[in-house]
């Protein structure tokens, strides 16, 4: 089974970043830059993992996560934060995060988390 993922990032270099980690084992069939796109890309695309930016303008992480989880409880959500934001990551959990990673990453990392929401 292929993992189709969604990466979910304000920032364009951290898209980049996500794919370039992860698009030799998994599918990354779309991006967005903030919550609300996020939101639009789980109607219009078939995803099993998004890779969640936490603050974004907007409609930010935790807010879209909450209303994706709604529609789609079976999409498993990675948080990508920093060590600033992990006071926040509890918010994040009662929306229905799956996991987490934190900024700066290794490659290997991220792979492994995705491993971990979808075995």
């Amino acid at each position: 089974m292929t993992v189709k993922v969604l990466i979910v990032d304000n920032s364009e270099v951290m898209r980049e970043v996500l794919e370039e980690a992860i698009k030799e084992e998994f599918s990354v069939v779309a991006e967005a830059e903030n919550g609300a796109e996020a939101i639009e890309a789980v109607d219009t695309y078939d995803v099993d993992v998004i890779m969640m930016d936490m603050v974004m303008p907007g409609i930010d992480g935790v807010e879209a996560t909450a209303t994706i989880k709604e529609k789609a409880p079976g999409i498993k959500v990675i948080f990508c934060t920093s060590v600033t934001q992990q006071e926040r990551m509890k918010p994040a959990i009662e929306a229905g995060a799956d996991g987490y990673i934190m900024k700066p990453f290794e490659n290997s990392t991220i792979r492994e988390a995705i491993h971990d929401v979808v075995s």
